[in-house]
């Protein structure tokens, strides 16, 4: 069994320096079914985070149970020194599907107008909450360099142009934990490393700690303070050189893996990584 990162603090409230989010022994399942068990770690403020392993090994459901839309079957688990909980405002998230009608005319501020209202449960806002939405909506806009695609209809938007709308959105209420599930699918490399950077970039500005959900972990690895690598019902965590190497990768998966480097550092991981995959989200 692979674990490590018990909790230094079970505090994180408002000041306080303990992490954003731990979990002790953690275990999830579905109808009866685990999909993976044993899992430790500790999320700190500022920390920018990546979310790695194959498909079905269950990284989109550690996002269910930070959101408190899931269960835990067994251990513990804490965010902001509470159990989760759903609708959480000090969370900000991004799901992997996030569903545009390309009729629609939603304009991009619009929706991002509507983070920050919904988020503060303001429905009849005064002339001075009116100002503060649009004074938080325009920094978040202008914070991913989407200012000048404000007034531009999502629809109308390319793949990059909305992942930074979705990025505004999720920002807007100035959250101290941020999810984002896959942000990088169906982006270029030039893109997906352009995003990343910007992630980065609000990550550092905001000291906000961020999960980053993705199966490439190149465009990420040189941004990142910690890995949660997730496979064969196993969790690793831990800093990149301690994660992402042959002999913890083959201990996860439970077959040979090999982790090779090329020229550029980009990591290359070679063996049977899907012979243990589960079939779970």
């Amino acid at each position: 069994m692979i674990s490590e990162g018990l909790p230094r603090s079970r505090v994180a409230g408002l000041g306080s320096t303990g992490p954003v989010a731990w979990a002790r022994h953690l275990t999830v399942g579905y109808r009866g079914r685990p999909v993976w068990t044993d899992a430790n770690f500790e999320i700190e403020p500022g920390e920018f985070v990546a979310v790695i392993g194959p498909n079905g090994a269950g990284k989109t459901t550690l996002f269910r149970l930070l959101l408190g839309l899931l269960r835990p079957a067994g251990g513990e688990l804490e965010v902001f020194g509470e159990a989760p909980r759903r609708g959480n405002p000090r969370i900000g998230y991004v799901p992997q599907t996030h569903l545009v009608d390309r009729d629609t005319n939603v304009e991009a501020v619009q929706l991002v107008r509507l983070a920050f209202s919904a988020n503060r449960w303001l429905p009849n806002l005064t002339p001075g909450q009116l100002r503060s939405e649009r004074q938080a909506t325009s920094a978040a806009l202008r914070s991913v360099g989407a200012s000048e695609i404000a007034s531009k209809s999502l629809g109308a938007m390319s793949g990059g142009e909305l992942q930074r709308i979705f990025l505004a959105e999720a920002l807007v209420s100035s959250p101290d934990l941020l999810l984002l599930d896959e942000p990088l699918a169906n982006l270029d490399i030039r893109r997906a490393t352009e995003l990343v950077e910007l992630v980065h970039g609000q990550v550092q500005t905001r000291n906000v700690a961020t999960l980053l959900v993705a199966h490439d972990i190149n465009p990420l690895i040189r941004h990142l303070d910690k890995v949660i690598y997730i496979a064969n019902g196993h969790v690793a965590t831990g800093l990149p050189n301690e994660v992402l190497t042959s002999e913890r990768l083959s201990d996860l998966y439970g077959v040979p893996i090999e982790v090779l480097r090329d020229s550029r550092g980009n990591l290359v991981i070679v063996g049977d990584q899907d012979a243990h995959q589960d079939p779970a989200a």
